[in-house]
């Protein structure tokens, strides 16, 4: 199996890259996404990273259901909201239905871009109807090498496809600053779309 540099990298560099992310300030950008979220609705963190957004989500009551595809984060998630996070990919997803709202913050965007497509029809099938979905993305065009990573970077226009195409309303599209300390030249798309 060849293996993942993106996961490769959250391994190596778990207690580094909790310590920057677990203090970033996404209240803004939560606060919009649980606007479409029924309270104490069912929530999946795809790709949670530390569990910040988890931890958040679980204490203002909601029922939550974490994933990461680094072990090691799932170890220091875990640890963090005491409770199990489970180590898998977006690829292994098979939910139906199960979910009011998807949060995948910072996550999507080490998605393949040709895997794109097909992993969002499996956010698209893990909703419920009228279930919302987060996503964000750096902003660029197409498949970027960042030191030892790989993205798939969107800007506000093109990310629209992506999410139309497999059957979403984008009720959201906002370009944003980075919410991490001395990042807040870095600029991100933030998407926030409706099952129909």
């Amino acid at each position: 199996m060849m293996i993942d540099k993106n996961v490769d990298y959250y391994n190596r560099n778990a207690d580094s890259f909790f310590e920057g992310s677990i203090n970033a300030d996404m209240s803004v950008v939560r606060a919009r996404f649980l606007s479409y979220v029924p309270a104490g609705g069912r929530i999946l963190d795809a790709g949670c990273g530390s569990g910040r957004d988890s931890k958040v989500f679980m204490e203002a009551g909601y029922d939550v259901v974490s994933f990461d595809a680094s072990e090691e984060m799932c170890k220091r998630a875990s640890e963090y909201i005491g409770r199990e996070v489970k180590n898998m990919r977006f690829e292994e997803m098979s939910f139906a239905n199960e979910f009011d709202g998807i949060w995948a913050c910072a996550s999507l965007l080490h998605v393949a871009f040709e895997k794109l497509p097909e992993i969002v029809k499996k956010l698209h099938e893990a909703l419920r109807t009228n279930g919302a979905v987060y996503a964000s993305f750096k902003y660029g065009e197409g498949t970027k090498i960042r030191g030892d990573r790989v993205f798939s970077d969107f800007t506000e226009e093109s990310v629209i496809p992506l999410f139309e195409n497999a059957g979403f309303k984008i009720v959201s599209n906002v370009v944003g600053t980075d919410s991490r300390p001395g990042r807040e030249d870095e600029k991100w798309v933030n998407v926030i779309c409706v099952k129909l």
